[in-house]
């Protein structure tokens, strides 16, 4: 990553994070299950208008959706998206790794 003063640095794992964006844990997990959708919905060869229908929102919220700006959408309506395309969402708890240190959440899409 490049800063402001030019310098190259390391980028982690997250570019939510590295750009300094409030709960950027979070705000990934967002952007892989928006990525998913649009993944679905090209699949598919459907319109946004069909989308919006499938999801239950309007075109013009499709189109936002997939420009990136899913701020105001929770992680559970964005599972729900999912869902409607015909999605099996499991949520798997188990102890982290490390004893001690925070857990991870995880996006792994199904293989096609």
């Amino acid at each position: 990553m490049t800063t402001e003063s030019g310098d190259i640095h390391r980028s982690g794992n997250n570019i939510f994070a590295d750009l300094d964006f409030p709960d950027p844990e979070t705000h990934l997990l967002k952007a892989r299950i928006v990525a998913e959708l649009y993944r679905l919905f090209t699949q598919r060869g459907i319109t946004q208008t069909k989308a919006g229908e499938v999801m239950g929102i309007s075109q013009p919220e499709v189109s936002r959706l997939f420009k990136g700006r899913f701020r105001e959408y929770s992680v559970e309506r964005l599972m729900s998206f999912l869902t409607a395309f015909d999605q099996d969402v499991e949520i798997i708890v188990r102890p982290h790794s490390k004893a001690g240190e925070a857990g991870t959440i995880t996006f792994t899409p199904a293989t096609a």
